[in-house]
């Protein structure tokens, strides 16, 4: 019997960088509860392709290069950029910000 995933590997994303959420809700309270949402849900996923995501977030997102994602966040409030690394199951925060934060940004490059 061939075991789906090798052995000490976990199936669900491993986000990279909470600290960065942490350290943003520290400054903009408001944020923390969506912020501990969205981390809770992308914890917990198995997402092997961008229409997982998709799947889960629907119009909350939308895709840029470099298997990057930009989440709106609290009502479109504020916005995170991921970059998502789907064969290895990770997720790296890239950018975390206000909206108009976001607005000074190139979101494929940040």
């Amino acid at each position: 019997m061939t075991w789906p995933y090798q052995v000490g590997i976990n199936p669900q994303m491993q986000i990279i960088a909470k600290r960065v959420l942490r350290e943003f809700w520290a400054v903009h309270n408001q944020a923390e509860a969506p912020l501990k949402a969205w981390y809770a849900l992308v914890d917990k996923a198995e997402w092997s392709r961008p229409q997982d995501v998709k799947d889960e977030f629907g119009t909350t997102i939308d895709f840029v290069s470099d298997n990057r994602i930009i989440f709106d966040i609290g009502g479109n409030k504020y916005r995170l950029i991921v970059h998502v690394a789907y064969r290895f199951k990770r997720v790296l925060i890239k950018f975390v910000g206000t909206h108009e934060e976001y607005n000074r940004i190139n979101p494929e490059t940040v």
